[in-house]
């Protein structure tokens, strides 16, 4: 009998440590997806209890009207910068595994910028940006070069000015965790590889390269998902301007929600990003493991 009870104990235990996050995941995440997709599909200003079904008009409507596709196109440049960003991350991440005096210090303040609130950085860099008062035009002003650039002003700038700003505040989180990858290694590798006469890069590239390449895979995810998902910076900075020249898919998507309450036209928006990073991961992942192997 008390083997009997124990078993049970054991079996509820198990069952709602199951059923708890099952429950929830399905309540905050499977069920809003389903009305979501249920909602793409009709014509509703979110106030009124009829939902009129208009079918894939509201898909055909995404991709045939190039001011609401042809946003994705702005998202670009905060992928490449992303790109960029991994790679002094892993670079950042090599050094301060060393013995270099002072490497906790420096740690820290390549850290710092990722604890900071994203509306708070975007307030700063405000000011950083500003046309006649910025710190960057005064800066350049003292070392002879022109000092008048609109940064956030000029139509071919501002995606990648805005972009740079989330160089500097997440470049130091993914060093982080470059960082911590690198010292999982076995110091016995590069013992074993200085023995054979193997240089700074052939160590890196023939045992470091190839010890952290899920945690690449893994830091190429979020900066996929962080370029398609872009808010909080252009939409603090410059509300998606000039001229509309930095708005991106999600701002897209809440301003036709909140702005014009075209709830259904926003619900296709929606799952067309959703599919479009499922799309792009799945090449990346497919690139990278075939690389890998």
């Amino acid at each position: 009998m008390n083997r009997m009870s124990i078993s049970k104990q054991r079996t509820i235990i198990i069952v709602s440590f199951t059923l708890i996050p099952l429950l929830l995941l399905l309540t905050f995440a499977y069920y809003p997806a389903l009305q979501l997709i249920h909602l793409s599909f009709t014509n509703w200003d979110g106030m009124s209890q009829e939902k009129e079904w208009v079918g894939w008009d509201n898909y055909a409507e995404v991709f045939n009207n190039p001011d609401i596709f042809g946003v994705f196109r702005h998202n670009l440049a905060y992928f490449f910068v992303g790109i960029v960003q991994n790679l002094f991350a892993i670079y950042f991440a090599v050094i301060l595994k060393g013995k270099l005096r002072g490497r906790n210090l420096f740690r820290l303040l390549l850290f710092l910028p990722y604890i900071l609130n994203g509306v708070a950085v975007a307030y700063l860099f405000g000011y950083v940006f500003d046309t006649t008062n910025g710190s960057l035009n005064t800066v350049l002003g003292g070392i002879g070069l022109p000092n008048d650039t609109s940064w956030l002003g000029m139509k071919s700038l501002v995606n990648y000015t805005l972009a740079s700003i989330g160089f500097w505040r997440f470049m130091g989180f993914n060093m982080v965790i470059y960082l911590a990858a690198l010292q999982s290694i076995p110091e016995d590798l590069y013992e074993a590889s200085s023995i054979d006469g193997a240089n700074g890069w052939q160590k890196f590239r023939f045992i470091t390269l190839p010890n952290i390449y899920k945690i690449i895979e893994l830091n190429l995810f979020l900066t996929v998902t962080g370029a398609l998902e872009v808010f909080d910076l252009p939409f603090v900075l410059t509300t998606g301007g000039p001229a509309g020249a930095s708005e991106t898919f999600v701002m897209k998507i809440i301003s036709t929600a909140f702005q014009f309450n075209n709830y259904g036209l926003a619900s296709a928006m929606s799952v067309v990003l959703l599919l479009a990073v499922v799309a792009v991961l799945s090449v990346q992942r497919y690139f990278l493991n075939r690389g890998n192997d």
